[in-house]
């Protein structure tokens, strides 16, 4: 089997913008002009395959060109799927990843913000495992347990024991390293003393599990506006333009290129799209 790069994009809490990372991470690699195919592992909520969806028909009733990624759905019904036995959704994963394996540089994997048996199966097939996670210690809170009198890390949590299995495992398998990012993802102000405690308990972490941390997107209107269409920042040119410009989609790629950077994909954060201003 050829050996696409596999990107894992996970973390087993709903809400930390998995769909989002996922969605610019494949589109900024596409306008790079490398082969992205998609998967997305949610089978009841599908907001990756929905905006790759919603992308085709914008695209054809505008009659304008954007790359599309290789997509290869594990079922017509996801939802049934989601009901069916572990050893039925693994057999479906597998087909399908070995099938984008041929036909692609890079594998993008959307994970459901729960723990099932082809999200675990898929992390450990990763190169790369993205994880976002909100500003809080709530967030925190899937990767690290904290004293509840002095905030002192304690322990790693469950999806930290779930991604260390995976690493184990891969290197024991394949002899290959599984490059772990946490994203800080959604920043928004806070109290300056939380933001300092809580980034203090990740660096801790860190070194403890062996992750690096590097920026993810902020909460801003344009991610949320362009979804609808199935596009990106990095979609937008003279065009492709369905929404007035300003200065906040200027922030924006700035914000994209530093996550590719962070994420080890630098070769392609200065695609053409995501550079024109």
């Amino acid at each position: 089997m050829p050996q696409a790069s596999v990107i894992v994009v996970g973390n087993e809490k709903g809400g930390a913008g998995k769909s989002t990372i996922a969605i610019h991470t494949a589109t900024a690699l596409l306008h790079a002009g490398v082969t992205v195919a998609v998967l997305d592992l949610d089978l009841r909520q599908q907001s990756t395959s929905h905006f790759f969806a919603n992308r085709r028909a914008w695209l054809a009733a505008n009659g304008v060109v954007a790359p599309m990624p290789v997509e290869h759905p594990l079922s017509s019904d996801g939802a049934a799927l989601a009901r069916a036995t572990d050893e039925e959704a693994l057999a479906r994963f597998e087909e399908a990843f070995a099938d984008v394996c041929q036909r692609a540089d890079f594998v993008l994997i959307d994970t459901p913000g729960s723990d099932t048996a082809i999200s675990r199966s898929a992390h450990g097939q990763a190169d790369l495992i993205v994880t976002p996670m909100n500003d809080s210690f709530v967030d925190f809170d899937m990767l690290g347990v904290v004293d509840p009198v002095t905030l002192e890390l304690k322990r790693h949590s469950l999806y930290s024991e779930t991604v260390w299995n995976s690493r184990k495992a891969r290197a024991v398998k394949d002899r290959k390293q599984i490059d772990w990012v946490v994203l800080r993802n959604r920043l928004a102000p806070t109290e300056a003393r939380n933001r300092k405690r809580l980034e203090e308990r990740i660096e801790t972490l860190s070194r403890k599990v062996g992750f690096r941390i590097g920026p993810g997107l902020r909460d801003r209107v344009i991610y949320r506006e362009l979804f609808p269409f199935g596009l990106t920042v990095a979609d937008l040119s003279p065009s492709i333009r369905p929404v007035v410009m300003s200065l906040q989609h200027v922030a924006a790629r700035q914000e994209l290129r530093a996550l590719m950077t962070a994420l080890g994909l630098s070769g392609f954060s200065d695609a053409e799209q995501i550079a024109a201003e």
